[in-house]
């Protein structure tokens, strides 16, 4: 028979058949069926293979027994389907091209392809609700071809919906109606088929093939969801929905199967899309309290969307964590894309405080108990702490940031998991040194007054805090609730990040060191103070690291209880040569006042002995060192001690100080560094006692410091001048010297006033406003503001005026450019054995310092003095408030009760 008659044929019977009643379909299914395929396989007419697709489906199926689906119909038809649909995808795309509203042949023929598109959708679907009306619980191995063909079929035309756009041109208006439909059908047959998928259950004993099915459907439906992310934004979450509720009712036998990398990829992918769409609505949301306002009502859906991925993530990580090490990278450079656009990093989303924290409230606190889960796992701890991470400098706060949100969960954490994160290994950092390294890296946001929402004590306001300060205090919360075992680890971050070159650094590490001298035990505290001596002791020359463990054995000094002091001093006794430079880093003022008196004796004449020895030598260059150092050392008694030296030390020191003056040669203290380091330890000494100082000498010093400034000295010498010239305000010269001294003082305020190093400016102006408000000779001050450069600069310094600066986006541009190169190697380590400390007994902490109570009495009554002179100035200008005379009378009794305690005391 010819090809013509075979059509023919084959349209006589499918007429035929699609007359017959239910009853006929169901006694000749066994006969019929197989015809139907035959001619569905070898039919090359779309026409024909849409009738008899949908004979078999509307006529056949209901007849069909549902355990031989799979054999008798889908393997049979599905294939071919496919064949034909991506044929048709194919020829619409090429046909496209000569689209036009002219060209109604080309118009036909693609309006018939996708009507014909429609009716495949169509037939499907009637598969599937087929399957799913005549079955309570599914066995995915008897329809296992049906769901990866339709999902083909799906995916598909969402992908030619999508593009449609390109495809179709500027004639896209030809065909919208029918794409609409064609996507209407194709998200109706996903629908249908996600609820047919929800009846599959896969037990323990499925069989391989069912496995592989129900993971390549969830592996499409995630390639679906990457298709209608921009499409629909209800179906998308729709879709995301359905592949984590599959993933973990299936996850005893397919979680060795699921591409679990691919699918965090995509969750988190889609959280910062909406996330960024979330941002920018705010951004132009400009009423967001007005709930009729269209931007902000997208804007909470959006954000509903943010939470709503959120959550998938947070369920399947918990799921599946174990299988998660290939996507750590991942979730961390989720947090901190996310903590990039929050306050206080420098690229934050310009949005209002209430979107903030809308955006924290509904977003960001599904982002912790994320966060929690992780901490147990290495591979993240692995990522996250990584030696070499090469963060771009935008990342760097936010990854600080989410260290300090990790060491905040770390307390309520078992033992192990603190140890992963407190240890390091070749690899990787401890989470301690991590945030010290990392602190040095953004200059830019400590740089500028970035305030946090602060802390509020129990009837008190809530105070803003610093980045600095909110940083600090989470590093201190953590270090107290540190497990002893891990005290090694503390130790070795904190001297490494001392002795870092990043000041920032070095200074946060200093803070939390005294915390933790107060915080622990008085032998913990004093064995530091030994350990940071010995290291300054064995510190060659002078560097960076030097003035870093000079402050920090300063300020741990003040923690020491008074037995570890005298202790203290009985090991580093300052008669010893190799010990005296210590001294110079010891503020006498921590020790007691009979300590301080004693020390501040013994010391003194230590270093007056040493002055005399050089005096009596050969003044050698080389001898300069061992001056310097008993300079320095005196210079630290009269600044912390000076109260307690007698008249017959002073006197000691001033002789001494004033015959070394006579060695001071001009042109050496250009060229030489310890020449410079003594001239300048003279000048500040000479400021001290500049009550006491011969005015003959001061003429002699105020002449050479003319000369000295003329030749442009370093920096630091012109600070000891300057230091100098406003100890001078407190001195009347006698009319005899006034003529010699007075007009180089002028020349010398003049000269470095108009210094081009800032720094050196504002120095010189502190230093000139000192010496005008104690000065007697007031034609000085007017001598020195000589020009007009110079008198502008002074009034806009006393009226604390600012010069037009840059905007604040500026700000935060050039604030972020800047770059820091931080040595960090670790420059120490301090063993296990070092960091145990004693068995025995621990003794009392060194209580707290009078003086520093003192001074807090004194601030509270100034406060409340001003309180008072502020309520009688009112009551100057306006009538007194009914209630006011009662509340005196109560003050009044308080006043009383607090003197009764006073008396006691």
């Amino acid at each position: 028979m010819s090809q013509n008659g075979a059509v023919a044929t084959n349209g006589v019977m499918l007429e035929e058949l699609s007359s017959w009643p239910e009853e006929i379909c169901r006694r000749e299914l066994p006969s019929v069926l197989p015809r139907l395929l035959s001619m569905y396989q070898c039919s090359e007419s779309w026409i024909e293979h849409i009738r008899i697709l949908k004979i078999i489906v509307e006529m056949f199926l209901p007849h069909m027994n549902h355990l031989t689906l799979e054999e008798t119909l889908f393997s049979q038809i599905l294939p071919k389907t496919i064949q034909l649909f991506d044929g048709m995808i194919c020829e619409l795309t090429s046909e496209a091209r000569e689209l036009s509203s002219q060209n109604l042949e080309i118009q036909i023929t693609i309006r018939n392809i996708l009507q014909t598109m429609v009716q495949i959708i169509g037939s499907l679907t009637g598969c599937v609700h087929h399957v799913c009306a005549t079955q309570e619980s599914i066995i995915l191995g008897n329809i296992h071809s049906l769901p990866s063909f339709i999902l083909h079929i799906i995916k598909s035309t969402f992908v030619h919906c999508k593009n449609s756009e390109s495809v179709y041109s500027g004639r896209l208006h030809l065909v919208s109606d029918l794409l609409q439909t064609l996507f209407k059908e194709a998200y109706s047959l996903q629908k249908q088929l996600m609820e047919l998928l929800d009846m599959v259950c896969l037990g323990p004993s499925e069989d391989e093939n069912s496995i592989l099915t129900m993971v390549e459907v969830i592996h499409s439906l995630m390639d679906i969801c990457s298709v209608i992310s921009s499409m629909d934004k209800a179906f998308h979450a729709n879709t995301w929905k359905f592949i984590i509720k599959q993933s973990l009712k299936h996850q005893s036998v397919i979680r060795s199967q699921l591409k679990h990398k691919e699918i965090i990829s995509s969750l988190c992918e889609d959280i910062l899309f909406s996330f960024h769409s979330c941002l920018q609505l705010a951004e132009q949301t400009t009423e967001p309290a007005a709930q009729d306002n269209a931007d902000y009502r997208l804007f909470q859906k959006t954000l509903k969307l943010c939470r709503f991925f959120a959550n998938s993530l947070l369920h399947y990580t918990k799921e599946f964590l174990p299988f998660l090490p290939d996507s750590c990278r991942t979730l961390h450079q989720l947090y901190l894309q996310i903590y990039s656009k929050f306050p206080p990093c420098l690229y934050t989303a310009k949005i209002s405080k209430v979107q903030q924290e809308e955006i924290a409230g509904t977003f960001l606190v599904v982002l912790d108990p994320l966060l929690s889960q992780l901490l147990k796992s290495q591979s993240f701890v692995q990522t996250v702490l990584a030696s070499k991470l090469d963060l771009p400098h935008e990342l760097q706060l936010p990854q600080v940031l989410l260290l300090v949100v990790v060491v905040d969960k770390l307390p309520s954490q078992p033992e192990d998991v603190q140890t992963l994160w407190c240890t390091e290994d070749m690899t990787r950092m401890s989470i301690l040194k991590a945030i010290f390294y990392n602190f040095g890296q953004f200059s830019g946001e400590l740089s500028l007054p970035a305030h946090l929402q602060g802390v509020k004590g129990k009837g008190q306001a809530e105070v803003p805090v610093t980045l600095y300060q909110r940083i600090c205090v989470h590093l201190c919360t953590f270090v107290a609730s540190l497990h002893p075992t891990l005290f090694p680890e503390l130790d070795a971050a904190l001297l490494n990040a001392v002795l870092s070159t990043n000041m920032s650094t070095s200074l946060l590490a200093m803070d939390v060191w005294c915390f933790l001298a107060r915080y622990g035990t008085a032998e913990l505290g004093a064995h530091h103070v030994t350990l940071v001596a010995h290291l300054i002791k064995s510190c060659p020359g002078r560097c960076v690291q030097l003035t870093n463990l000079s402050v920090l054995l300063r300020r741990l000094f003040f923690f020491m209880a008074p037995a570890h002091q005298v202790e203290f001093i009985q090991k580093f006794s300052p008669r010893e040569a190799d010990n005296l430079h210590l001294w110079q880093y010891i503020s006498f003022q921590a020790l007691p006042a009979d300590l301080r008196k004693q020390v501040t004796c013994e010391v003194t004449g230590v270093c007056t002995a040493q002055c005399r020895k050089w005096l009596s030598g050969s003044h050698t260059l080389a001898e300069l060192d061992s001056l310097n150092t008993a300079l320095s050392v005196l210079l630290t008694v009269c600044n912390s001690a000076g109260e307690a030296l007698d008249s017959r030390q002073l006197t000691a020191v001033t002789e001494v100080v004033g015959q070394l003056w006579a060695f001071i040669n001009v042109e050496q203290i250009i060229s030489q560094p310890h020449v410079q380091q003594a001239f300048s330890l003279l000048l500040q000494l000479l400021a001290f006692f500049i009550q006491t100082v011969d005015l003959q000498l001061i003429s002699q010093v105020v002449n050479v410091l003319t000369l000295v400034i003329k030749l442009e000295p370093p920096d630091h010498v012109s600070l000891a001048v300057l230091d100098f010239l406003s100890s001078l305000g407190k001195l009347y010269i006698s009319q005899t010297l006034r003529d010699k001294v007075l007009p180089s003082l002028s020349c010398i305020v003049a000269s470095l006033m108009v210094n081009r190093n800032w720094l050196l400016e504002q120095h010189t102006l502190e230093a000139f406003t000192q010496f005008a408000e104690g000065t007697k000779h007031e034609e000085i001050v007017s001598q020195c503001l000589g020009s007009e450069e110079i008198k502008n600069k002074v009034v806009s310094f006393l009226e604390k005026t600012e010069s037009v600066g840059e905007t604040e986006a500026a700000t935060a541009d050039n604030s972020g450019e800047q770059k820091t190169d931080t040595f960090w190697e670790p420059v120490a380590k301090v063993t296990l054995e070092e960091a145990k400390g004693s068995a025995f007994q621990p003794c009392t902490k060194r209580a707290r310092q009078e003086l520093l109570l003192e001074e807090e009495y004194r601030s509270a009554f100034q406060t409340a003095t001003r309180a008072l002179e502020t309520t009688e100035a009112l009551l100057k200008h306006s009538r007194a408030p009914a209630w006011l005379l009662s509340e005196l009378g109560a003050l009044q009794e308080r006043i009383e009760k607090l003197k009764c305690c006073v008396l006691r005391g």
